[in-house]
């Protein structure tokens, strides 16, 4: 889980800056959205709207946004048809990336990746040309500051987690997809506040990039990030710390 771990130290940092221009906010409605098209309206009935209206109140989204990003799910007020849609290709390095989104426009998105993934040295490929290289599963990121690290690991794993790892100043607990919703929900009625929650692509092993390739790779997967469809990036790179350290500086 290097690979994972590291990104997801970057990823939360950008988070943060993001969340002051609104970024946030309009990607966690259009998962709200799909979510409650999908399986409908009532959190209790639906773990999936149930942990994206938990992130969306993590990142202080207002009750009405969620109100209103559920009504537009489950057809009571219009809005763009979305469509989940996921992409694969390769970064600098050979890494292997995945990405998934939500888009009112597929021909408009794929063009729009074509270009990054050329623009930094890698490139779109065909459908299932790496994803039988990850699996699904639940990823709950904790401040390290927010609790102690037995505390945490003997409530996640009670619950169903398979490990928890640690970054500079986060913890990240891992659980299969069948465990998700209840590690996460154990963990917040433990009051361990958790900062982010998603259901991500996991690799089954990484690959070593290293020097202007690892560079390059990271700046690919912002861009990715920064893309407004785009809802997740997942890669199976593992970087050094140095090289983490000079990218994070820049």
């Amino acid at each position: 889980m290097s690979g994972h771990s590291k990104w997801s130290s970057i990823k939360h940092k950008k988070a943060a800056r993001d969340a002051k221009r609104g970024k946030v906010f309009t990607k966690l409605i259009k998962e709200i959205t799909i979510a409650a098209r999908l399986g409908g309206g009532d959190p209790n009935a639906n773990p999936r709207l149930r942990t994206a209206i938990a992130t969306a109140k993590g990142q202080s989204m207002p009750n009405d946004n969620i109100d209103r990003a559920i009504k537009k799910g489950t057809g009571e007020l219009g809005g763009d048809r979305l469509e989940e849609v996921v992409y694969e290709g390769y970064g600098p390095g050979g890494a292997a990336i995945i990405v998934e989104a939500l888009t009112d426009n597929r021909n408009r998105l794929v063009a729009e990746l074509r270009n990054l993934f050329a623009r930094h040295s890698g490139n779109l490929g065909e459908a299932n040309c790496v994803a039988w290289m990850f699996k699904k599963r639940g990823i709950i990121t904790v401040e390290k500051d927010a609790t102690d690290e037995d505390r945490l690991i003997e409530v996640a794993l009670e619950a169903g987690a398979d490990d928890v790892s640690s970054s500079d100043d986060s913890y990240q607990v891992l659980a299969p997809l069948d465990k998700f919703a209840a590690v996460r929900d154990a963990i917040d009625r433990a009051s361990i506040p958790i900062v982010h929650a998603e259901v991500t692509m996991i690799p089954d092993n990484t690959v070593q990039v290293a020097g202007g390739a690892a560079s390059q790779l990271l700046k690919l997967m912002e861009e990715l990030e920064d893309q407004d469809d785009v809802q997740n990036v997942a890669a199976n790179f593992d970087i050094s710390d140095q090289d983490m350290a000079q990218y994070s500086a820049a």
